[in-house]
């Protein structure tokens, strides 16, 4: 039986493919499982820096395979709601990692990988990509992805395109947030994200897991007397850690 996921490791980054081209990358209860357990065993590896995100073949991925959904509709309500939080779970692996995630999207891109993209740190796709959110269509709601899709496209965007359920392009989803780079070309994108993943593996560990927490944590409250002395402290303990002492003078000693 084919493996669900492809996973390529090589110089710090990791990089993960969604292994069913054959059915447009299409997820169910294996390949949640599957992916779920490879990104915490990443998160826990040593030696990688940064996780990539791929779909193998044409497209990232048609979101959820139609016969799975079909089979939860026939359990018990507490198995439905038990696999549905196996999807949720991943989700939210994928958002709370401490080491940065890249997504590429490409091809089409639908339903819960929609999610998976708006829950990446860094998302890029070509301008031939095409999102869209079609949970309505089937009777159902985008609830496990609206979290993170919300956080990263806003309210409003949310629900013009999860209530039509229709396409958008690469380029729109880059001017509404979802994406940070749209590209002309595939090999355009390629060579933007070697860049990228160059300029994460260049940054200290440490440092880039304390900003993701950072984001997350201001992000929630307004700017007041408590978030300057917090964020005050947080800068103190790191200009004072070993990380960062370490590079700050090794910075020192090459502009001497």
């Amino acid at each position: 039986m084919e493996k669900s996921l492809i996973i390529q490791r090589e110089e710090g980054v990791a990089t993960i493919f969604l292994n069913k081209a054959g059915a447009g990358n299409t997820f169910d209860e294996q390949m949640v499982k599957d992916l779920t357990e490879a990104l915490l065993e990443l998160e826990e590896s040593t030696d990688i820096k940064v996780i990539v995100l791929k779909g193998n073949g044409v497209d990232f991925s048609q979101g959820a395979d139609h016969q799975w959904d079909e089979r939860r509709s026939q359990l018990s309500y507490e198995d439905c709601h038990q696999d549905c939080m196996e999807v949720a779970k991943m989700l939210y692996v994928f958002f709370s990692l401490t080491k940065p995630t890249v997504v590429v999207a490409h091809g089409h891109v639908q339903g819960l990988a929609v999610g998976l993209v708006a829950a990446a740190d860094v998302a890029m796709c070509t301008e031939n990509t095409t999102f869209a959110m079609t949970d309505v269509r089937y009777g159902l709601i985008p609830s496990l992805i609206a979290p993170y899709v919300v956080r990263a496209i806003g309210q409003r965007f949310m629900k013009r395109y999860s209530l039509t359920a229709e396409p958008f392009s690469g380029k729109k989803a880059c001017e509404m947030g979802l994406v940070h780079n749209c590209y002309a070309t595939a090999e355009i994108l390629t060579s933007q994200l070697t860049n990228a993943i160059d300029h994460l593996c260049n940054n200290q560990p440490e440092a880039m897991r304390l900003t993701k927490q950072l984001a997350e944590i201001v992000s929630e409250h307004s700017i007041d007397d408590q978030v300057l002395e917090s964020t005050s402290e947080w800068l103190s303990n790191r200009i004072q850690s070993d990380e960062a002492k370490a590079q700050l003078s090794t910075l020192i000693k090459d502009k001497m």
